[in-house]
């Protein structure tokens, strides 16, 4: 029972790549998820919807029926993720970890309208909610592990240009309301119609209905239509050079792999490899 249960382990969340199997499951399991952000695009149609009604239902009923019986092996050997932990504590630990809610989000908005009745526009927020399959796809990615590394890392670092970009979207809409108020006191009614505009303004996608016209305002918005170049571009910056730092570590790492798996001859000089 143990040995079915690593091979199970092995299957669904072990080294992948390692046996033909592991391949088959994650291209399975991938393509599936494709086809059902695709399934969910065309069921927006409503011609499609209609034809198409009991083929999308079929289709969506055998995914939920994937999706669970993954959701449950995962859970199953959730103590082989987490060897450190007893089995409840491994189990508790995938449920709550991020990859485990995508899992049971992805699944809950098929059933909840079964177990309870729903308005129309819950039930179609909940048809929304299915979008979040896509997610399950970074299980499969390594290049979204990758991403979601360097987020990690970097956390810090972008939580403090998000603070000061914060403050600076406060200031430019208090100043702008102080500003702007008596010359279009329709436009610029309180600070939170000023923070549209400011949010507008500092990432540079345009002024859409809100624009100052005193002089004073022009001024301050030409600053922090400017400054917005910087803000949108540091926290850029922050996760570009951290991809590039990983990504050579990781480069480094595999030719060292490489090295140590030939040796040179004493005689011929010839490299050899390891078996």
């Amino acid at each position: 029972m143990k040995k079915f249960k690593q091979t199970i382990y092995h299957l669904i969340d072990g080294n992948r790549g390692t046996h033909k199997a592991d391949a088959y499951v994650d291209m399975f399991i991938s393509g599936l998820i494709v086809l059902n952000v695709i399934a969910i695009f065309l069921g927006t149609y409503e011609e499609i919807r209609v034809k198409y009604q009991s083929i999308l239902y079929a289709f969506e009923v055998f995914s939920v029926c994937v999706f669970l019986v993954e959701y449950a092996l995962r859970i199953w050997t959730a103590d082989l993720l987490y060897p450190h932990l007893s089995k409840v504590r491994a189990r508790l630990k995938f449920m709550t970890s991020f990859f485990g809610l995508v899992d049971l989000f992805a699944l809950l908005p098929f059933f909840i309208p079964l177990v309870i009745k729903v308005d129309l526009r819950i039930l179609r927020i909940l048809r929304l909610l299915r979008l979040i399959r896509i997610f399950k796809l970074g299980r499969h990615s390594q290049s979204f592990k990758l991403f979601a590394d360097v987020i990690r890392e970097t956390r810090f670092d972008l939580m403090v240009t998000l603070f000061a970009t914060f403050v600076m979207l406060l200031l430019s809409a208090t100043i702008m309301y102080y500003v702007e108020n008596e010359a279009q006191p329709d436009k610029f009614e309180n600070i939170g119609e000023a923070l549209w505009w400011a949010v507008a303004t500092l990432t540079t996608v345009g002024y859409g209905d809100i624009y100052p016209v005193t002089a004073f305002g022009k001024i301050l918005s030409s600053f922090i239509a400017v400054l917005g170049i910087g803000v949108v571009a540091l926290p850029t910056a922050i996760i570009s050079s951290s991809i590039i730092a990983k990504m050579a570590a990781r480069k480094a790492k595999n030719n060292n792999e490489q090295e140590s798996k030939t040796c040179e001859c004493p005689h011929c000089g010839k490299e050899i490899k390891q078996s």
